[in-house]
């Protein structure tokens, strides 16, 4: 089997979803206004993405090592319950998700820097998924690279991804 039909399989099982922020669901650059407020912007396809994909019935959960009342509030928006910010380790973080109620198996982990290599590294993450501009450590580990870069609508790659390979794809 060659490494693109690896990838569909994994995807054609994909229950839940989980993301990082800073780096996927942003540019990862940290901005500050001069208040000192912490300023993110978050690309609006992924948005549509993540509630296309809530639509299919896969849960989609945020663990980020930082906190931001700009990603409770897009989380909030997007209907996104599970939620973890500040966590020290991701893999800890997964599992007070897994006792809250998070899809338990069969899930995907999209990050970009080595605290996501945590998930990676865990039996119930079967689609290890990467941005363009990922580190190299976690590129070399990834199942699947998206051809944008963090910040830039990689939630409409990896949507297609997975709808299309559990044949529900219904856009071409």
């Amino acid at each position: 089997m060659n490494i693109q039909d690896q990838t569909t399989l994994l995807a054609s099982q994909v229950k839940g979803i989980i993301l990082d922020v800073d780096g996927v669901l942003t540019n990862g650059q940290i901005n500050y206004s001069d208040s000192g407020e912490e300023i993110k912007s978050f690309h609006v396809q992924d948005g549509a993405s993540i509630k296309l994909l809530q639509n299919h019935e896969i849960e989609v959960a945020i663990i980020s090592g930082r906190t931001s009342p700009a990603v409770t509030r897009r989380a909030q928006e997007l209907g996104i319950k599970y939620v973890q910010q500040s966590a020290q380790s991701k893999s800890q973080a997964l599992d007070e998700l897994l006792e809250a109620g998070f899809c338990k198996n069969n899930l995907c982990a999209i990050g970009d820097d080595l605290a996501d290599l945590e998930l990676y590294a865990r039996q119930n993450v079967t689609l290890k998924v990467t941005v363009a501009n990922g580190h190299p450590a976690v590129q070399a580990r990834a199942d699947f690279v998206t051809q944008r870069k963090g910040g830039e609508g990689v939630i409409v790659e990896l949507a297609q991804l997975i709808l299309k390979a559990q044949g529900r794809w219904n856009f071409e």
